[in-house]
């Protein structure tokens, strides 16, 4: 994991939230998402509040509204989901623009969107300010299990190989004339898929005996570990102590 590996989902900066340690805004990012998963789906105005805390927080790292809102379009399978539910749940219906929608339809959906958008929000927010290594560097300072942690950062290196691989591929069909046109060429995309599986495996036991053979066992090495100091774990915990505020206040409202 000592290797650097951008990604998309990052963006780089010098903001305040760039610069907090990765493990702690894993935690306050987890305690935040905990927050909101756990608030009732009445609480509409606590929702509200959540809101503002992400925007606060993104406006905090400069990142800009637009590079957030396409992150999320990952959202949008769940927001269809949500928008049917209306129209398929049972029980008591309301008339809503000349349409009968379940009233308990209706809360399900309300609740998927308020906390499905939020939660991917405070996700993508993570992401655009810490960069992968550092993200797994974290996970590891967590005591995630070290296994898990390898996995992940095979997961994520190898994801880039093979689409680059994929490409390249890609590229050499197109520069001989072939272009996927019907049912007929689906053969020649089997065997591109074979062949993508079989360089892929090839490479990965490649990869494998090379760390072997500089003694990997088992374990990845930690180049850089960085402890936090309290004042940014306070800084961190901001986020989910003031969620945690405007819960209780919706709660005793």
């Amino acid at each position: 994991m000592g290797a650097g590996h951008a990604h998309k989902l990052y963006r780089h900066g010098h903001s305040p939230v760039h610069e907090l340690p990765p493990h702690c805004k894993i935690a306050a990012t987890f305690a935040f998402v905990v927050v909101v998963v756990s608030t009732p789906r009445e609480a509409v105005w606590a929702f509200a509040g959540y809101a503002v805390l992400i925007t606060a927080v993104a406006a905090a790292a400069r990142i800009p509204a637009g590079f957030m809102l396409r992150r999320m379009l990952i959202e949008v399978p769940f927001v269809l989901f949500a928008v049917l539910m209306p129209f398929v749940s049972q029980g008591e219906r309301v008339e809503v623009l000349g349409m009968s929608l379940s009233v308990s339809g209706l809360w399900g959906a309300w609740n998927v969107l308020a906390k499905g958008t939020l939660g991917v929000a405070a996700s993508v927010l993570l992401a655009s300010t810490t960069e992968l290594r550092a993200l797994l560097l974290g996970l590891q300072r967590l005591k995630l299990p070290p296994l898990l942690v390898q996995i992940a950062s095979f997961m994520i290196r190898y994801g880039d190989v093979i689409t680059d691989e994929l490409r390249r591929m890609s590229i050499a069909r197109r520069s001989r004339g072939f272009e996927a046109r019907g049912v007929r060429h689906w053969g020649v995309l089997a065997k591109t898929a074979g062949a993508l599986f079989i360089r892929s495996y090839e490479r990965g036991e490649r990869v494998y005996l090379a760390m072997v053979s500089r003694g990997y066992a088992g374990s990845m090495p930690v180049i850089d570990d960085v402890a936090a100091t309290p004042t940014e774990w306070a800084r961190a915990s901001a986020l989910p102590l003031t969620a945690s505020a405007v819960l209780a206040v919706c709660l005793m409202g």
